[in-house]
């Protein structure tokens, strides 16, 4: 069964008679509905009736009502009202903007606005590199959707897209103290794109672009880095990358393995799956083998992008020619960013021993985390309520606060292998375990790590 997620948490209010026992009675509904209480309080308290809040985490909405109906259902409870808690926390949004300046008098306003702003105009107008010095320029990142592909939800929109972006922008802010804001674009042109990016660029000292769909991103992200003198950084393919990188060596490390010798399987030859890719083989990596919706990924097709091209170049399969399930057989390393239940039980069984498995594709695995563990030493998912959470922000906030604090324009590989590095390598030997192979996110080095890490390759 599915686990239960504080993502899908409610708060029911209920109230019943003293005689039938409702704190007892509401506790054994939820509790037999498969539920999580995470909190209870009695509200009110009258000779003829208690009033409860009760809190529970659910599988997914749909289980969330059916928590609710086994309560209404009971003869003595009334169900007077039922709040998801996570509409409640979006409910005008998750981010705002904050003067860093007073502005209380009349000497207040004079410096920071009219008349003495002008200098500092003509100042930047005179220097433009100055803008990263007296602007908010120097620490702060637009977040670039055009809402084709967001999170496991595809092609829903800019408007849809951004709980999403004001939610990394939440999390810039949080891990890595970087100022960023949602840009969601209505447009999914190329050229449109590019080009708008490019006008609004003055005001950023660095471009974050998330949930644009393969193969676009990866035009989008080519041209604009030819055309910026900021950095710009595909979330998607190169954040997932790193966080990979960092948690396959780990793993590796505990069961023994060499990056190097591993026979490796992918399922998802997309932006997130080639960016993979491409961090392996530039770490060492030998034998993959990669799958995408149409099957083995090893020729050449009418219409190939440059990433595929890329893959199919240099993740030859040799000889094989078979399914997922065949490839399977004897593999080291299963990493999966493609589509649910890709995989059967049999296919994890079928794997060398000391196996690692990455069913990263979200919310759905590629197969169920708990039949994987059965016998894969490893397992990792995308989701948080499962060990071994492969999260980006592991990644991007520590990379954009070094990229906006060394003052580095343009990203290579070898500061995404670093960055990668620097993950691992906050997870020390005692700590290492099947569930503890990358660092929590909540780990104050992991930013500190990892901006020093771009720093010192940029």
């Amino acid at each position: 069964m599915a686990s239960t997620s504080p993502g899908y948490a409610i708060t029911i209010r209920v109230d019943g008679p003293p005689s039938a026992q409702p704190v007892a009675e509401v506790t054994n509904a939820i509790t037999a509905a498969g539920a999580s209480i995470t909190a209870l309080d009695v509200v009110e308290s009258f000779i003829d009736h208690v009033v409860i809040d009760v809190t529970c985490d659910a599988i997914d909405a749909d289980h969330a009502d059916r928590i609710t109906a086994s309560i209404a259902e009971h003869p003595f409870l009334n169900v007077r009202k039922v709040s998801d808690r996570t509409f409640l926390l979006h409910l005008g949004g998750k981010i705002e903007v904050q003067s860093k300046v007073p502005l209380k008098t009349r000497d207040d306003l004079s410096r920071a606005y009219t008349p003495g702003v002008a200098r500092i105009s003509q100042a930047i107008a005179k220097d433009p590199s100055d803008a990263r010095r007296l602007t908010i320029k120097r620490n702060t990142v637009a977040v670039v959707t055009d809402g084709s592909a967001v999170l496991g939800l595809g092609n829903i929109g800019p408007e849809a897209a951004l709980p999403v972006m004001e939610g990394k922008a939440a999390l810039f802010k949080r891990f890595a103290d970087v100022d960023a804001w949602p840009v969601c674009l209505d447009t999914q042109d190329v050229d449109e794109i590019v080009r708008t990016v490019q006008i609004i660029a003055p005001v950023y000292g660095g471009i974050n672009l998330e949930d644009i769909s393969a193969p676009r991103c990866f035009e989008v992200e080519r041209r604009l880095r030819d055309l910026l003198d900021i950095p710009v950084f595909h979330d998607d393919q190169h954040g997932t990358a790193i966080v990979v990188l960092a948690a396959l060596k780990n793993a590796l490390k505990l069961v023994k393995k060499s990056l190097r010798d591993a026979k490796i399987v992918m399922s998802g030859a997309g932006a997130a799956g080639t960016a993979i890719a491409r961090l392996l083989v530039a770490s060492g990596a030998e034998n993959i083998i990669g799958f995408d919706k149409d099957g083995l990924v090893s020729e050449h097709k009418e219409g190939d992008d440059r990433m595929r091209t890329w893959f199919v170049d240099n993740c030859s399969p040799g000889d094989f020619r078979g399914t997922i399930g065949e490839a399977m057989v004897g593999a080291d390393v299963f990493i999966g960013v493609s589509a649910p239940n890709v995989l059967k039980e049999s296919d994890v069984a079928n794997m060398a021993a000391g196996s690692i498995v990455f069913a990263l594709a979200n919310p759905d695995p590629e197969i169920d985390p708990a039949i994987a563990r059965k016998y894969a030493t490893v397992v990792a998912t995308g989701r948080s309520d499962h060990p071994n959470q492969i999260n980006n922000v592991l990644a991007f906030p520590g990379i954009f606060r070094g990229l906006l604090d060394g003052r580095i324009t343009k990203i290579t590989t070898e500061m995404l292998v670093a960055a990668a590095d620097a993950i691992a390598d906050c997870v020390s030997d005692e700590q290492l375990n099947s569930n503890f192979i990358v660092p929590s996110v909540f780990d104050q080095r992991v930013v500190t790590n990892v901006a020093a890490a771009v720093k010192r390759s940029g």
